[in-house]
């Protein structure tokens, strides 16, 4: 059986192709530091607003320069729509849903979730640069999902911010 030369040149791309992409992911995952965000925990999407840390979304400080952002997506809307950081700052993002599923992207960043009803979605960013960064839900959600968004107002060191509560846990990453 003879291999044309076309097949060999379309099987030796293929074969490129294929190897570069594998190359990106290990490049993303062992040198970027790039991973999915896996599921954190799990609530009753019932009871999301009598379980802590749900019962009160907003920003919290839990260390120098480390704050967690609790948020609960809901029919056509992020609780709380505006999110207000320190710049440089860790922040961890914590979410969850009441009803069905919702997206939680924040444009211009690496900063993605999907938010299932049951489940807890964490993911950590620093945010190097001050300004507003739109929050939108990526993932269909009913006849208002384009009314869906929000926005983290990232502002410099000195700036005073809203919504900063008291931490309620040991500020952990899991």
């Amino acid at each position: 059986m003879k291999v044309h030369t076309y097949e060999k040149a379309f099987l030796a791309v293929g074969l490129a192709v294929l190897l570069v992409c594998g190359a990106a992911l290990v490049y993303a995952t062992a040198v970027q530091g790039i991973h999915l965000p896996g599921v954190a925990g799990r609530i009753d999407p019932r009871r999301v607003y009598q379980t802590p840390p749900f019962n009160k979304p907003g920003v919290r400080e839990v260390g120098p320069g480390h704050y967690q952002a609790v948020i609960v997506s809901q029919t056509w809307a992020f609780v709380p729509p505006v999110i207000r950081v320190p710049v440089n700052a860790k922040i961890t993002f914590i979410a969850t849903t009441v009803d069905v599923i919702h997206g939680f992207n924040v444009e211009g960043t690496r900063l993605n979730m999907m938010l299932v009803p049951g489940q807890v979605s964490r993911n950590s960013y620093r945010f190097s640069a001050p300004g507003e960064y739109l929050v939108i839900c990526h993932e269909y959600c009913g006849l208002g999902h384009h009314t869906m968004a929000g926005k983290v107002v990232v502002e410099g060191a000195a700036a005073d911010r809203a919504g900063g509560d008291e931490a309620d846990d040991d500020g952990e990453d899991h």
